[in-house]
């Protein structure tokens, strides 16, 4: 059996190769090592992979369809897909919002096109909390509406779960969508906010707190993410359907930590763990930005047996020990 993983040199790619690879799996993975965050962390994560057996690369945009239909040709025994190359972080998408049309759109119908050709069991890809945008009601439910983005990014999101849908209703691709919430742990990106403070602290830097530091995440640890990806990569929509024709394959779950955490805790964790006090300065909230984001898993345990396992003091201190590794600190 043999799995395409996209945005295999990326945070989450990385790791959902690894556990993969892990369990005996052979893993073709693609990447565009684009520039938008330190490409020398991407090839360390690729020089890990590639020194596994079972693990081929291919560097490859996937907005480049001609490119892509070349892939497809060359790999016609892929038939599990886990899609999770993509433009992220909200914030760069009011500064260069092209990037994410290129990305999440066309790359996401590039994905989608190969999954027609291959004819795969199951596309899972990745989605974002970010779709659920302006929404008031908390927890975040898969059941609620998401009409309403407040970023680019998150329309494209939203985009990619459409576009998903149509696919399975006309071609019966099975396919899963992922929302992911704030993910962090070690190989994680230097855009996200366990990085951005962890560096501050480091280097002794300012760290800029929006909306004063009244915001609440789900941080949830890389290891408990890709243990509900692999666990819905192995569980297509059609096993869950009865194989009922007259029904589309095609699911969204959410996959993020079971509690909220304020975000001074998760600063104030950090400091702890790290030795060093903070330089904090307070800032609104930005753009875009959501000021409290709390998901309901209920769907995702019944279906998937997803249940977050790691507390915010144990995935810190192992982000800890690996920022503290990975650059001599």
């Amino acid at each position: 059996m043999t799995i395409l993983v996209t945005g295999a040199a990326g945070f989450i790619g990385f790791h959902v190769c690894q556990r993969l690879l892990q369990r005996g799996e052979k893993i073709i993975g693609i990447d565009n090592l684009n520039d938008y965050y330190d490409v020398n962390l991407k090839m360390a994560r690729l020089k890990n992979l590639s020194a596994q057996n079972n693990f081929t690369f291919y560097k490859i945009d996937i907005s480049d369809h001609k490119q892509m239909e070349t892939f497809v040709q060359e790999n016609l025994h892929i038939n599990r897909v886990a899609h999770l190359a993509a433009q992220a972080g909200v914030r760069y998408s009011l500064v260069n919002p092209y990037a994410y049309t290129s990305a999440n759109i066309e790359g996401h119908l590039s994905i989608l096109e190969a999954c027609r050709t291959l004819k795969v069991k199951h596309l899972v890809y990745a989605s974002s909390s970010s779709v659920y945008g302006a929404n008031q009601k908390l927890p975040f439910s898969i059941q609620d509406p998401v009409d309403h983005p407040i970023s680019l990014y998150a329309a494209t999101k939203r985009s990619c779960e459409l576009m998903s849908y149509n696919y399975s209703h006309l071609f019966g691709i099975p396919a899963t969508g992922l929302r992911f919430f704030t993910v962090y742990g070690p190989w994680g990106r230097p855009d996200m906010s366990a990085f951005i403070f962890a560096k501050a602290i480091f280097e002794e830097q300012e760290i800029p707190v929006f909306n004063h530091g009244n915001m609440q995440r789900n941080f949830t640890y890389i290891d408990d993410i890709v243990s509900g990806t692999v666990a819905c990569l192995d569980t297509p929509p059609s096993a869950l359907l009865n194989a009922d024709p007259k029904c589309v394959p095609h699911r969204v779950y959410n996959l993020g930590n079971n509690q909220a955490e304020q975000l001074m805790h998760f600063i104030d964790t950090l400091q702890k763990i790290i030795g060093k006090k903070a330089n904090i300065r307070f800032e609104d909230i930005q753009p875009g930005d959501v000021q409290k984001t709390i998901a309901d898993i209920s769907e995702t345990t019944r279906d998937l047996g997803f249940l977050p396992k790691t507390n915010i003091e144990e995935g810190l201190q192992n982000f800890v020990t690996w920022y503290r590794s990975f650059y001599a600190v």
